[in-house]
């Protein structure tokens, strides 16, 4: 290879960014790449020539960041994580590289509009809420700050469902993002791994040192195809590399099958291979669905593992180095398999030790939580592994030996070993997913104080005990690239009007709004800036769904995963209540409010789906009232997205983070909402405390138990119906949804819904609701005094800027990884 021709090639992130040159690009791309005629291109194939061509001006930066980090022996982070909710690519790619202007002049020189065409980018269904969308805002941060980073997830074909509202039902319908192909993506045929399922493992001499070696034979093989997506940094400092796994079958067809008529069966092998990469979060409440996610993780675990050691390799040929060059996040617990996967590969493949592979592991691994909630720390039965995976099962019973003899050896009570041990034996005998990522880790990392405080007390307080000073916390942040500088353009021009350019590299330097805070001048501007946003998202609600709002009403909003614990069921029931004081009070001076909801529910969760339902229920007979009219409204908006969540999140007034204290890991809405300048209602949960501790939370409204007064109540005998009875707001407005006053058709619909808060209450919807009340009604007198309000709402804007994912991709680097970024 002629590298000297290389350096001397002019490179096309060098070449003229004019508009004149830019609509030329663009329109030789449309030409001679997509095949078109500008005469008959349709808005979707100037969407792909503007695609290509950003795309084509991001590569020599991706290339250079490569040879760069291969230059310097870099160490380099690889992100595994189940889901990436990256979005929309143009914009963020047009930000990044600074030219956002420059492509929308030329495309305005060819007659197209930049934002009617980047609306037509579909998101990519790649996740599911904020462990997704966190991924993706540490992908931007790792690349923006110049760590060199991989990320490793599934190419899924359809991956979260479309939510669609009929009849107020939620409906699950395929998510078809890769039906026109990707333009982003690479296909890497050099980079294919074969994976295997089940068979039988056989000992053979030749092993390490003249001892036995294992060799697992997988009954089913199939292989994982790379596909790769630049991510590109602030100001295309660095490019680092997204890689996605397809499964694909080694024999995608059976022929002697075909030719004798059975064309169905022929494919079976095909079948079953896309089915690893068909759907994000098949439902795991039948042995088949269970087995099927288990596929899933150990697929692109597995193939993430041996690209990293074939890379490690191929640079510097000695896998003994490996935890100094390479540093492996297990973002949540569906990675964990990696750590049984590891040992598999420097044993089996790679000839080392059991000790010294364990050892290996153990320092180049380390373990994001994100939940405390059961079902979220998987578990495994054990007859479900040693079918599919028998060396992994051998090698998680050597690795369950060595650590419960450490916790023996640490003077660990008999219950805390039970608790320890990576097979739970309470009933079905399963393999404890969370405790297997733990043990695999040199760090286990909260992603938030409160959050990480409850890891040591409750889930992992023994395996805190054996293994002191693993867990530490790394709170969670955002890009403010993409949920200010790119969702909010207007007000973050008017930031940096205020603050002066530093803001585009410091987002630190945004504070300096607090002593604007009360300036009435700027505040005023502020507050327009808040109005068009509100129009704006008024008028999608009207072209949508037909529902016409009063942008100048207070915009409440709450969007995220639709779960029982973040407290939809509170809000509504609370809008209920609202409700009926303004039929009984009309002589009130009200404010006028817009209640919105957005946010899917897992397919297979009842009361999820319920409460979607209820929300619709609720605001048919609320919006079709005209005793209140426009005081009050409440809009469901289906199919909850990245895009959908950049035009919401501008507009709102109030932000809901009320999930029951101690339950909300961090939560990132938060953090996304107050930056924009909206006002939090609260709990002391997740990163909600934080969040007070930086905006002060006399500019929230906080309200509810405490983490340890929700454990008290549970612990103590809470009843719930004491508390509903002393309540008559909330007896009435449970009472008429019982009832089935708002589901006429079928009035017994949420009569078990409501009787599970009359009866135990688990997520204290009954037990927080008169502070939640009360914190509604704070809410409206802050509004009524709009000088007040908006001072507020600018303090927020000013001081949420520590929870960016710059700093805690910083924090990750230094305290976990041990890597140096390039910046900052």
């Amino acid at each position: 290879m002629n590298l000297e021709f290389l350096a001397r090639s002019p490179k096309r992130s060098q070449h003229p960014v004019d508009a004149q040159s830019i609509a030329t690009e663009i329109f030789e791309r449309l030409t001679y790449r997509i095949g078109k005629d500008p005469i008959v291109a349709k808005p979707h194939d100037w969407l792909a020539a503007t695609i290509l061509y950003i795309r084509d001006r991001a590569i020599d930066r991706w290339m250079e960041s490569t040879r760069e980090a291969y230059r310097n022996e870099r160490k380099r982070v690889y992100y595994l994580s189940l889901e990436f909710l990256i979005g929309r690519l143009l914009r963020d790619t047009l930000n990044n590289l600074e030219m956002t202007g420059p492509v929308a002049d030329a495309l305005d020189l060819l007659g197209v509009d930049v934002d009617a065409i980047a609306s037509l980018e579909p998101d990519a269904a790649l996740g599911n809420g904020g462990l997704g969308r966190l991924a993706a805002c540490f992908m931007d941060s790792m690349a923006s700050v110049g760590i060199p980073a991989y990320g490793y997830g599934i190419r899924y074909i359809n991956g979260m469902f479309r939510q669609e509202i009929s009849d107020g039902w939620q409906v699950e319908l395929p998510e078809t993002w890769l039906a026109h192909g990707n333009p982003w993506e690479f296909e890497r045929r050099e980079s294919a791994y074969e994976i295997g399922f089940g068979g039988i493992v056989e000992s053979v001499g030749g092993g390490a040192e003249g001892g036995v070696s294992m060799v697992w034979k997988p009954q089913e093989r199939l292989q994982a195809a790379a596909f790769d997506t630049p991510v590109v940094g602030w100001r295309g400092r660095r490019v680092n590399t997204l890689r996605l796994w397809n499964a694909q079958a080694l024999d995608p067809i059976l022929l002697e099958a075909f030719n004798a008529g059975d064309h169905v069966g022929a494919l079976k092998e095909s079948s079953k291979a896309s089915a690893i990469t068909r759907v994000l979060y098949p439902a795991d409440s039948t042995p088949a669905g269970q087995e099927l996610r288990l596929r899933q993780e150990y697929f692109f675990s597995s193939a993430s593992l041996q690209d990293i050691v074939r890379r490690h390799l191929q640079q510097y040929h000695d896998l003994n180095s490996l935890p100094d060059k390479a540093a492996i996040q297990l973002n949540d617990t569906h990675p964990a398999i990696a750590v049984a996967e590891l040992v598999r590969l420097l044993t089996d493949k790679h000839g080392f030790r059991f000790d010294a592979a364990w050892d290996i592991t153990r320092r180049t691994i380390a373990y994001t939580n994100h939940t405390l909630l059961p079902e979220a720390l998987e578990s495994w039965p054990v007859p479900l592994m040693e079918r599919m995976l028998p060396r992994h099962m051998q090698i998680i019973y050597a690795i369950n030996g060595l650590v419960l003899k450490e916790a023996r050896a640490a003077g660990l009570s008999d219950e805390a070993i039970r608790n320890i041990s990576l097979v739970d034996e309470n009933g079905e005998r399963r393999v404890r997913m969370g405790n297997l990522a733990f043990v695999g880790s040199h760090s286990i990392n909260g992603v938030s104080a409160l959050h990480t405080d409850l890891m040591k007390k409750t889930v992992f307080a023994d395996l805190n005990r054996a293994f002191p000073g693993r867990i530490n916390n790394k709170t969670n942040g955002i890009t403010p690239r993409r949920w200010l500088m790119e969702a909010n353009r207007d007000l973050f021009r008017l930031a940096r009007e205020a603050v002066g350019d530093r803001l585009l590299d410091d987002i630190g330097a945004i504070e300096e709004l607090d002593r604007l805070a009360e300036d009435a001048s700027f505040a005023r501007r502020f507050a327009a800036i808040k109005l068009r946003n509100k129009e704006r998202l008024a008028g999608l609600i009207q072209r949508q769904l037909g529902i016409r709002l009063d942008a100048e009403a207070l915009f409440d909003v709450h969007i995220k995963r639709i779960h029982e614990y973040k407290r939809q069921l509170l809000n509504i029931i609370e809008t209920v209540a609202l409700y009926d004081q303004m039929r009984s009070h009309p002589e009130k001076d009200w404010v006028p409010r817009v209640k919105l909801f957005a946010g899917k529910a897992a397919p297979s969760y009842h009361n999820a789906k319920l409460i979607i339902k209820l929300a619709n229920d609720v605001a048919r007979v609320i919006n079709a009232d005209p005793s209140v009219g426009d005081l009050l409204k409440v809009v469901f908006m289906p199919n909850y997205n990245v895009s959908l969540a950049e035009v919401i999140v501008p507009a709102a007034d109030l932000s809901e983070q009320i999930s029951t204290a101690g339950m909300e890991a961090s939560g990132t809405g938060n953090m996304k909402l107050a930056l924009n300048g909206a006002i939090t209602i609260g709990t002391l949960d997740g990163a909600n405390v934080e969040i007070g501790e930086r905006v002060g939370n006399e500019n929230m409204l906080i309200f509810g138990l405490t983490a340890e007064q929700v454990a008290a109540k549970r612990a103590n005998g809470y009843v719930p119906a004491d508390v509903i009875a002393a309540s008559p707001e909330l007896a009435q407005a449970i009472s008429a949804i019982a009832a089935g006053v708002f589901s006429p058709d079928q009035p017994a619909r949420y009569r078990d819904l409501i009787d599970g808060v009359r009866s135990h209450d688990w997520f204290m919807v009954a037990a927080d609701f008169d502070s939640y009340a009360a914190a509604q009604r704070k809410a409206d007198a802050l509004w009524r005094d709009r000088a007040r309000w908006n001072a507020c709402a600018i303090r927020n804007v000013a001081h949420v800027h520590w929870f960016s994912s710059d700093r805690t991709i910083r924090q990750y680097a230094r305290d976990i990884w041990g890597v140096e970024p390039a910046s900052g």
